[in-house]
């Protein structure tokens, strides 16, 4: 048995994770993470695209925004595209500057995983069986095998940042945990191409056939995503039919030239909406997806992660400096005030723009009325906005 110690002992290398090591090492506090996945797997896991501005932000802030100024994308406008017709939501004009930044979520995981390597900072990737000890004592621990020795890694604290899948929340008793959730029926398929992108812009597309969305990567990648059904198989998607009813459902009255090209990869993925309160027990503090999970259309799930951990980061900070613990015992609240927000939002994009699997004629007139109104109104249109850039951290 090899024994480690460290001030805070960190579940997973994705975005929260890494950035929470990251702001911890610019705090001057130690940190380990601990990943079960390989570096390659996390690097080029692809996810969301599209940072808020805060998050853009705070990367150019703490130094490892170097690519992302290069190969990013600045956007200042959305554009809504209901009944053959597109709507631009200016969300720079409507928010006093504000934009957001297209930069996939696996290179922000490349850029912070260089920056914590070359400042020393310790990621063990290929961990197996990991396992959370005494979260309520005053040394909690992580146990795990690491290149085939059992490691036993005791810590100040434990940041739980390994997903909704991952071993943290596990470690909360259910008799204190409340949990509340929302399955959607409907999926995204999604491709990656290779291919222009047909706008400068993303293009959320409200058809009577279901819902699609334009989006990039790059000036030469598209990514590009369908309402189908929760259940459906990717099988039944040829690269034809994907790109026909892409056609179909983002066309538009003067025609839309959608290019076509090489897909690179596809996947279909179920939607929910997920929270567990509290996000913190004992020394134990869950940030991400561990503790919340927002359908994709508000865009909102990377960035609520880098303001979990934003807030986390100053709490622990706080208390290293002698200035107590009051911001860690109110660590949870101060999260979910964000993380109820952004769920209201990401839950509003997505019922405006989805088709119900039976079609209700009563719905879709709603739809069309809201959809109607946030366009012609200027504050429903900057509320928009301002949810969609995202609000300040805190």
């Amino acid at each position: 048995m090899k024994p480690l110690r460290t001030q805070v002992g960190i579940v997973g290398a994705g975005p929260a994770g890494l950035m929470l090591s990251h702001l911890l090492h610019l705090h001057g506090i130690e940190s380990v993470v601990i990943e079960t996945r390989s570096r390659a797997y996390v690097e080029q896991r692809v996810r969301a695209g599209v940072l808020e501005h805060g998050t853009a932000e705070l990367l150019e802030q703490t130094g490892v925004d170097t690519r992302m100024r290069r190969e990013g994308l600045v956007h200042h406008g959305i554009a809504l595209r209901f009944l053959g017709q597109d709507h631009r939501i200016d969300m720079t004009e409507l928010t006093g500057g504000r934009s957001i930044t297209v930069y996939g979520q696996q290179e922000v995981v490349k850029d912070l995983i260089t920056a914590r390597l070359s400042a020393g900072g310790v990621i063990l990737f290929d961990v197996d069986d990991v396992v959370t000890h005494d979260v309520t004592s005053q040394l909690p621990m992580l146990s795990f095998t690491h290149a085939g020795e059992r490691v036993e890694l005791r810590c100040d604290y434990i940041a739980g940042c390994d997903g909704f899948h991952g071993v943290c929340r596990a470690a909360i008793p259910e008799a204190v945990q409340n949990v509340y959730e929302r399955v959607y029926p409907y999926a995204w398929l999604g491709i990656l191409a290779r291919a222009k992108p047909a706008s400068d812009e993303l293009i959320y597309s409200y058809h009577p056939r279901g819902f699609a969305l334009l989006s990039m990567r790059s000036t030469e990648i598209s990514r590009l995503y369908l309402q189908v059904p929760p259940d459906e198989a990717l099988s039944d998607w040829s690269d034809d039919r994907i790109w026909q009813e892409l056609h179909r459902r983002l066309d538009t009255e003067r025609g839309f030239a959608l290019h076509e090209g090489p897909i690179l990869e596809r996947g279909v993925t179920g939607m929910r909406s997920f929270v567990v309160e509290p996000m913190q027990y004992g020394r134990l503090f869950l940030a991400g997806d561990a503790a919340h999970i927002v359908p994709p259309t508000g865009a909102k799930g990377m960035n609520l992660a880098i303001a979990d951990v934003f807030a986390l980061s100053r709490a622990l900070s706080a208390f290293y400096r002698g200035q107590g613990s009051t911001a860690l015992e109110n660590y949870s609240a101060t999260a979910l005030a964000r993380v109820w927000r952004a769920e209201h939002f990401s839950w509003w994009m997505t019922s405006m723009l989805h088709q119900l699997p039976d079609g209700d004629p009563f719905q879709q007139k709603l739809q069309l009325a809201q959809l109607s109104y946030v366009v012609s109104s200027r504050a429903a249109a900057t509320s928009l906005a301002e949810n969609y850039v995202g609000l300040p951290l805190v």
